[in-house]
């Protein structure tokens, strides 16, 4: 297991972190998400819209003010970047339709003028109508501008010299041990040298540890900060 070790500073904690890439500036969010400056497009991963109603089908009482969270920071979020467009790299939405996937169509009409693109993932099942429905433009495999490259998993892109790639999927984490010999896990953005791997937006999800390499950086999130490790 990848451990970190430090010891958190009020000066190391923040809301909004820039990143450079390819000359170009991308903000990340203690929200989970990252907002392109140069082409004003906002990038999340893994909202998993409807996972707490699948749950509920199937007899597992999760409370939908789980589902109202996410929906409300994503709201949020919009709101503070004001992108011009929408992308997400994958697992939108959570198996099946359910009620949830409604609540999402009549969110959908306050935010009618934003183009949405997304680049589907294992788990957006639903039938293409219902795509078409919520005026949100299909990406099979992946998106693509100009040296950017957008997919769900890294493991489906061939990734080549002159482009970066941001993917999702496996949901980071990052393990921080402090002094007292105590190990916490936080969410995390993890950007090696050629690929970003975005975390989950849904706070309903688990994690997978990752092992950063050297000269690899990773953010940390920690409640409302964003913590460069």
């Amino acid at each position: 297991m990848f451990i970190i070790y430090i010891q958190f500073t009020f000066a190391a904690m923040t809301a909004l972190i820039p990143h450079k890439i390819l000359n170009n500036t991308f903000l990340l969010s203690a929200e989970r998400c990252i907002f392109w400056e140069e082409k004003k497009i906002l990038i999340v991963s893994d909202l998993h819209l409807g996972k707490t109603g699948h749950f509920r089908k199937s007899g597992i009482a999760i409370p939908q003010a789980v589902f109202k969270e996410d929906m409300q920071c994503f709201v949020t979020q919009l709101q503070t970047f004001k992108p011009d467009q929408l992308i997400i790299i994958g697992d939108m939405f959570h198996s099946e339709s359910n009620k949830e996937h409604d609540f999402f169509l009549k969110w959908r009409k306050d935010f009618a003028s934003l183009p949405i693109h997304l680049v589907k993932g294992n788990h957006d099942i639903l039938q293409e109508r219902w795509y078409s429905l919520a005026e949100i433009t299909i990406h099979k495999c992946e998106l693509a501008i100009d040296n950017f490259i957008f997919v769900h998993d890294i493991n489906d892109c061939t990734i080549t010299n002159d482009c970066y790639v941001f993917s999702g999927h496996i949901h980071p984490s990052i393990t921080v041990k402090g002094l007292a010999k105590q190990a916490l896990r936080f969410p995390c953005f993890h950007f090696s040298k050629q690929h970003a791997v975005l975390p989950a937006f849904s706070k309903f999800t688990g994690t997978h540890g990752i092992e950063p390499k050297r000269g690899d950086s990773v953010y940390a999130l920690v409640k409302q900060t964003i913590v460069a490790l």
